[in-house]
């Protein structure tokens, strides 16, 4: 075959697999977008014993199936693609082999497979196939806020990690290993339970003195589960003030509200 020929088919699978304006890459996309869904709701079915018992060799044929088609799709869009680096390392790429790599593990570790879920992150190209770009425009602003407030959130992180130590090794010191505390560090998942609110209750202070320290944990849990939200939120006013309009066709922002054409690809807005 000429590498013409060769050429052509790789511009013609590529607009099949990544150009959803054409009718036959919208059908493939939501064709696939089908199929994700059923191959997930498989692995959901056979997670139950009742069904798993009776169906569960068919299931996991179907599985097998569905791996198959996808691991040709993912290899379809390495060999297609123009930038292969972009698409490997990009957050679809990483997807798109994170949901085949858990079958394949499954030979190792049978429980494996049922990471393939992981898979189900791929109906997010439905926004792009339906063109919703609103929604598109909103995940990029949410997005950008977390990333401009990452550092913040990072910071709050080692802080209620040093936190939770200190608070959890001064319970170890209060309470006795009959109350459930027979370590630091048993002591210190207590602080991590009782400081989120979550409140297992498989381990509980009886001392007055402690029972007094994990109210005071209790309460001093609300205050911070504030913190991270009010970080969030700054970061969203700022970035919901700049301008970041989203081209329909190569999905590029950073256009003003009135532009009638793509800055990038010209395409109309």
């Amino acid at each position: 075959m000429s590498k013409t020929a060769l050429k052509k088919i790789r511009y013609n699978l590529r607009r099949v697999i990544f150009d959803s304006d054409t009718a036959i890459g919208k059908t493939y996309d939501i064709l696939l977008i089908v199929i994700i869904a059923v191959s997930v709701l498989v692995v959901l079915l056979e997670s139950v014993s009742s069904i798993g018992a009776s169906y569960g060799k068919l299931l996991k044929s179907i599985e097998w199936g569905f791996t198959f088609i996808f691991t040709i799709d993912y290899f379809a869009r390495i060999w297609a693609v123009e930038i292969r680096k972009r698409y490997l390392f990009s957050f679809f790429g990483i997807v798109d082999l994170l949901g085949v790599i858990p079958t394949y593990l499954s030979f190792v570790f049978p429980s494996t497979r049922y990471l393939v879920t992981i898979r189900f992150l791929r109906v997010l190209r439905i926004f792009r196939v339906l063109k919703l770009v609103a929604y598109m425009e909103e995940a990029r602003i949410l997005s950008k806020a977390l990333y401009n407030s990452w550092r913040k959130i990072v910071v709050f992180l080692f802080t209620v990690f040093a936190l939770v130590v200190v608070l959890g090794a001064l319970m170890y010191v209060i309470e006795s290993p009959n109350a459930g505390f027979t370590s630091v560090p048993r002591s210190i998942y207590w602080a991590v339970v009782t400081l989120t609110t979550v409140g297992y209750g498989d381990i509980s202070p009886i001392t007055p003195l402690g029972q007094s320290l994990a109210a005071l944990i209790m309460v001093l849990g609300y205050s911070i589960i504030a913190v991270p939200t009010g970080i969030v939120t700054v970061g969203l006013s700022k970035v919901s003030g700049k301008k970041m309009f989203v081209c329909p066709n190569c999905l590029k922002e950073g256009h003003d509200r009135d532009a009638l054409y793509c800055k990038y690809c010209g395409n109309k807005l």
